[in-house]
C-alpha cells in the first residue's frame, strides 16, 4: 500500500488515527501492530510470512541473548540471529542474481542448464532485515535489553510508517515509546506538515521529473546531446532525493501522529563539499547502520590499508543491499573509491581551495555515480557516461528542449532551491525579524507567517491528493530495495 495512494490516504489512515485514538492506551500498541501487519499484508500477500518469520527470529535471538551469561553461548546465539537475517537477504533477493551469474559462467564452459525459477523479493526486507541485525547486535553488546512482550518487539519491526522503506530506526531510538508514549497537539500538528510536505515532494517534484529521466534514460547513447545526458541524470538526481527524502518525511510525520519520533535521514545532502560530508548527509540511517555494524567492527585502527580495505567493503555491501546487480556493485565501489581518495588526502587538498570547487566537485561524483545507480545494467550506464562525456551521435534527434515543458521546467527550478536550506533560513529571517518588531506590527508579522505556512501546506495537500487521485502516482524508489 503506498502513502500516496487514495485507498492509504483517505480509507486507511483516517480509520487507524482513529481507533487508535479512541481506544484505551493498553490496546493502542496491538491495534497498530494489527494496522501495520495490515498494511503490509496488501502489498504482499503470500509473501507476508517472511515478515512474520523474520520477527518471531530475532524476537527468540534476543530473549536467547538475555538468558545466557557465557560469552561463547551468546556470540553462538548472535551468529544464528544474525546469519537468519542474511539467510533471508540471500534467497529472497540474491537468489536470481547469483543463479544468473553461476548460469553464465557454466554456459562459458559449455554447461548448459535450465534457469530456476525466479525468486519473489519481498517488499521492505532490506528494512527490516537490518533494522533485526541492529537490534540482535545492541541487545548482544548490552546496550539495550530485550523486550520480553512479543507485540511490543513486533510493533518495532512492523510500524507502518518505516516497514516498507525506512528510515532504519533503530530498537533504542523508540524503546521508550513502545512502552509509553503521549501525543501532544504540537507533535500531531507538526507530523500533518512534514506528511503534507512529503507528499508534495513525491507527487509535484519527484513524479513529474520522473517522467523526463525515464525517457533521456531509455535512449541510445547515439540519440541524444551530451546535454540532454546532463539533463537526465540532474532530472534523475532531483527525482530520487524528492523521491526518498519525501517518503521520509511522511514516515516521520505519520509517526508524529501516533507519539513516535523517527531520527532524521537527510540533511540537504546536495550542499555537500565532499563525498565524505555526502554520507553524512544523505540516507543518514543507512550509513550509520553501516559504520556501527560493520566498519567500526572491522576495525579503524588498523594500518592505512586495512582501513581504505574496509571503506570498499562497506560499500561494495552497501551497493548490494540497494540492489542485486552489477550496476549497483559499480555504484558502491565508486563512493568507496572516492571516500577511500578522500581519507589518502584528497579532504586535505580540497580544504584549500573554495567552497564553491569543493561542491562542484562533490556533485560531479555525485551525478556520475547517480548513472550507475539508474541504469539497468552496468553496460548501459558506460553507454550513458560516454553520452556525457560527449561521445554522443554527431547527428543525434533528441535535444534537452524536447523534454523541458513549463511544468518539468517549474518542478527544476523548484527542486534546486529546495536542495538548499533556504526556506528554514527565509524562516529564521522573518523569526528574527518579528523579534525585533514590537506591538501589533510583530504579532501580525508572526501571524501572516503562521497563515501563509497553513496556506501553503493546504495547497500542497490538495494539488497532491489531485494528482494522487488522477491516478498519475507510482511506487517510491526505494520500495524496491
Amino acid at each position: 500500500m503506498l502513502f500516496t495512494e487514495p485507498s492509504f490516504l483517505f480509507l486507511f489512515l483516517p480509520l487507524v488515527l482513529s481507533a487508535y485514538h479512541v481506544s484505551p492506551r493498553r490496546l493502542r500498541n496491538l491495534i497498530l501492530v494489527a494496522a501495520s501487519l495490515v498494511f503490509y499484508v496488501v502489498g504482499e500477500k503470500t509473501f507476508s510470512f517472511v515478515l512474520v518469520f523474520s520477527i518471531l527470529l530475532n524476537y527468540a535471538a534476543a530473549r536467547a541473548l538475555g538468558r545466557f551469561d557465557a560469552a561463547r553461548s551468546r556470540r553462538r546465539v548472535l551468529a544464528v540471529g544474525v546469519g537468519g537475517n542474511l539467510l533471508l537477504l540471500v534467497v529472497f533477493k540474491y537468489a536470481n542474481f547469483l543463479a544468473a551469474n553461476v548460469g553464465q559462467l557454466l554456459a562459458a564452459t559449455g554447461v548448459e542448464l535450465p534457469p530456476p525459477p525466479p525468486v519473489h523479493l519481498p517488499i521492505g526486507i532490506s528494512f527490516f532485515t537490518f533494522m533485526g541485525i541492529s537490534y540482535l547486535v545492541d541487545v548482544y553488546r548490552r546496550q539495550i535489553e530485550a523486550q520480553r512482550d512479543l507485540p511490543n518487539f513486533a510493533l518495532y519491526i512492523t510500524l507502518f510508517p518505516h516497514l516498507i522503506a525506512g528510515p532504519i530506526v533503530r530498537y533504542g531510538d523508540i524503546a521508550a515509546e513502545i512502552v509509553s508514549r503521549r501525543v501532544t497537539r504540537a507533535d500531531f500538528a507538526d507530523g500533518v506538515r512534514r506528511f503534507t510536505a512529503g507528499f508534495g515532494k513525491k507527487m509535484l517534484i519527484a513524479n513529474t521529473l520522473a517522467v523526463p529521466a525515464d525517457m533521456i534514460f531509455a535512449l541510445g547513447r547515439d540519440e541524444m546531446t551530451p546535454a540532454l545526458a546532463w539533463l537526465g541524470v540532474l532530472c534523475y538526481a532531483l527525482q530520487i532525493y524528492y523521491d526518498f527524502s519525501g517518503y521520509t518525511d511522511m514516515a516521520i510525520g505519520l509517526a508524529r501522529m501516533f507519539g513516535f519520533h523517527f531520527p532524521e535521514n537527510f540533511n540537504y545532502p546536495y550542499v555537500s563539499a565532499s563525498v565524505t560530508e555526502f554520507w553524512r548527509r544523505w540516507h543518514i540511517s543507512l550509513s550509520t547502520w553501516f559504520r556501527d555494524y560493520l566498519f567500526f567492527p572491522l576495525g579503524v585502527r588498523r594500518p592505512a590499508w586495512r582501513v581504505y580495505l574496509n571503506l570498499m567493503i562497506v560499500f561494495l555491501l552497501c551497493g548490494l543491499w540497494h540492489g542485486a546487480s552489477w550496476s549497483f556493485v559499480a555504484w558502491g565501489l565508486f563512493h568507496g573509491a572516492f571516500l577511500v581518495f578522500e581519507r589518502m588526502g584528497l579532504l586535505k587538498t580540497l580544504a584549500r581551495l573554495p567552497r564553491f570547487i569543493r561542491h562542484a566537485y562533490a556533485l560531479l561524483v555525485v551525478l556520475v555515480g547517480w548513472v550507475f545507480f539508474r541504469a539497468e545494467t552496468l553496460p548501459r550506464a558506460l553507454d550513458y557516461l560516454a553520452a556525457m562525456a560527449g561521445r554522443a551521435g554527431a547527428d543525434a534527434f533528441y535535444k534537452p528542449s524536447f523534454f523541458l515543458d513549463g511544468e518539468v521546467a517549474v518542478a527544476l527550478a523548484v527542486g534546486l532551491v529546495g536542495c538548499a536550506p533556504v526556506v528554514p533560513a527565509l524562516r529564521r529571517l522573518i523569526a528574527r525579524a518579528a523579534e525585533r518588531l514590537s506591538g501589533t506590527v510583530g504579532l501580525l508579522l508572526h501571524g501572516g507567517m503562521d497563515l501563509s505556512h497553513a496556506a501553503l501546506i493546504a495547497l500542497i495537500f490538495v494539488a497532491s491528493a489531485t494528482q494522487s487521485a488522477a491516478g498519475t502516482y507510482s511506487p517510491f524508489i526505494y520500495f524496491r530495495f
